[in-house]
């Protein structure tokens, strides 16, 4: 992600104005309401994804208010989609309020007033959607105003863990492909408002993309947990096991073999680095291998070459030659 603003290269005096500037010339125009003489702590980090925008944003006290003299200006038409990880917030537009936290994302419209107040800090993921591509995903190209996405279940969740993925992995991606993933997860999005948290349409070849991607985002957070097991994948991830076997089917592989591809894949890149000291059983039993000999075993069948030859050339895969 690129940090487009941060209050901590301004004097504490200065913050609060700057942070009114910042949010004016990123999101749109709005009045910012908050205690100036709070030390006021903030920043915005920006993705782009084609045509859609991912910001993750975090908020000190404070209200946001979009009058319709701000809207006369017609300086942006689009929705954003509030997915907060932290903290939480209201929305009130078109005679509604909505409370948004971790469990509950906020959806409103910018070509329409609306009042975001922040009672304490609060880190979010906004998701800015141009209206005419969100209009387009839903039959009769209604969109709900003002309203909420179960995030802890169902569509909603995997919308939000999907997010979460793009936001950490969005420097490797070229820019096609971050093209073509916002439009998937601008489908999930649209599912999810129109299905309800409850029903999960898993036939649904966005949502098996966007499942997949957050399963996998999930095991990497876990890779170093030795007693990870598949129950333990699916259970967390409120999918069984056939299903779990399935969305790993897409991409041609298990989920077993794939996350012992990725614990060998990251163990290459400690071996090479090789920062901090670390022996080679140290690095193993931090990528949640129980055997040493298992691991190495795995990693000569992957590379072709032992892992303290790795340690000792300190060479990447692609550094000096792919590994075989």
């Amino acid at each position: 992600m690129r940090e487009v603003f941060s209050t901590a290269q301004f004097e504490p005096g200065r913050r609060h104005a700057a942070w009114q500037e910042a949010i004016c010339e990123v999101y749109l125009k709005v009045d910012v309401k908050s205690d100036p003489l709070r030390e006021y702590d903030g920043f915005i980090r920006e993705g782009r994804f084609g045509n859609i925008t991912v910001t993750d944003t975090l908020l000190s006290q404070q209200q946001i208010t979009r009058e319709n003299r701000h809207v006369a200006q017609l300086d942006k038409d689009c929705y954003y989609i509030q997915l907060l990880q932290h903290g939480y917030m209201s929305v009130e537009q078109s005679g509604k309020s909505l409370l948004s936290n971790s469990a509950a994302a906020a959806v409103f419209c910018a070509s329409e007033p609306y009042r975001l107040h922040v009672p304490t800090k609060v880190r979010a993921y906004y998701v800015e959607v141009p209206r005419e591509t969100f209009v387009q995903r839903f039959s009769g190209g209604h969109v709900p105003l003002a309203a909420t996405i179960n995030a802890s279940v169902g569509l909603g969740r995997i919308a939000t863990e999907f997010c979460s993925s793009l936001v950490t992995n969005v420097d490797a991606l070229s820019d096609s492909v971050r093209a073509r993933i916002g439009e998937e997860l601008i489908d999930v999005i649209a599912l999810a408002l129109e299905a309800g948290p409850e029903q999960v349409p898993f036939n649904d070849r966005a949502v098996q993309k966007a499942r997949l991607n957050s399963v996998k985002a999930w095991i990497e957070e876990h890779l170093s947990d030795p007693t990870l097991t598949l129950e333990k994948v699916a259970k967390s991830n409120q999918i069984s096991l056939r299903q779990l076997h399935y969305l790993f089917g897409l991409c041609g592989t298990t989920p077993s073999d794939w996350i012992w591809r990725r614990r060998v894949e990251c163990s290459y890149e400690l071996l090479a680095k090789d920062e901090g000291g670390l022996s080679v059983t140290d690095i193993a039993f931090r990528l949640g291998f129980s055997s040493s000999s298992h691991f190495s075993t795995l990693f000569r069948r992957s590379f072709g070459l032992r892992p303290s030859d790795v340690k000792r050339r300190g060479r990447l895969p692609d550094e000096g030659g792919e590994p075989t």
